[in-house]
């Protein structure tokens, strides 16, 4: 009887090599990966780094709507028949990034129950950061909200060990994922170092004793905080 010795399929290695349909591309911090209105063509999967996700309206007002980093995929609407980038996505650090393009990805969630696996989870946690992200929104005051990303960009809560200290990030960049203004956002990150929960010294460092201000509402963090409105 013949024995195969054939290695299981992984797909995190399959992501990693060249090969048909798929390539590795590296990104230098400030380049455009896509652009909004571009062909949508192909799925990313982040090797390394970060990357942020803007959105421009027709008004040309533009705001971030989620940073992704190492095992993100972006770019995934080109499998629901989406034609055209909804989104522009930049780099915020050098960046590795495989680009798949989407007759690879059909056929390898096909092929290999171990991608789609990975590939659904993915899908499964983005649509809970999104509706966790919407409640953010409706129901937590904007302070909360900034300590609630300071925590995800963090890596706070994720698989792996937490990176406290943040990428340089802009204050203008945290407002607009927060819905807040940027003047708010620079109380709140005072506020915070003063507390003792962050480090900010052009770059973030987060203290884990973050959490407690969004596992808790604490008294003394309410009522230091009469001065201007809470709901933006």
């Amino acid at each position: 009887m013949a024995i195969n010795h054939e290695l299981p399929f992984d797909p995190k290695a399959f992501l990693g090599l060249v090969g048909e349909g798929r390539r590795i591309e590296n990104h230098r911090q400030g380049q455009i990966v896509f652009s909004q209105g571009d062909a949508a063509d192909a799925v990313f999967y982040i090797e390394k780094g970060k990357v942020k996700v803007t959105v421009v309206s027709p008004q040309g007002k533009e705001a971030v709507v989620a940073i992704l980093e190492a095992k993100d995929f972006f770019g995934e609407g080109c499998l629901a028949g989406q034609q055209y980038r909804m989104a522009t996505v930049t780099a915020m650090t050098d960046c590795v990034i495989a680009r798949l393009e989407k007759a690879a990805v059909v056929e390898v969630i096909h092929r290999e129950p171990a991608f789609s696996e990975l590939f659904i989870a993915h899908l499964l946690n983005r649509t809970i950061r999104v509706e966790a992200d919407l409640v953010d929104q409706l129901f937590n005051s904007s302070e909360k909200r900034l300590a609630r990303l300071l925590l995800l960009l963090a890596n706070f809560g994720k698989e792996g060990k937490p990176e406290p200290l943040i990428a340089k990030i802009s204050q203008e960049t945290l407002a607009e994922m927060i819905g807040t203004t940027r003047s708010r956002v620079s109380f709140f990150m005072n506020k915070f170092r003063k507390m003792g929960l962050i480090e900010y010294n052009g770059r973030i460092e987060v203290h884990a004793s973050l959490l407690n201000l969004v596992l808790h509402e604490q008294p003394q963090i309410v009522e230091a905080d009469s001065s201007p409105a809470d709901h933006d």
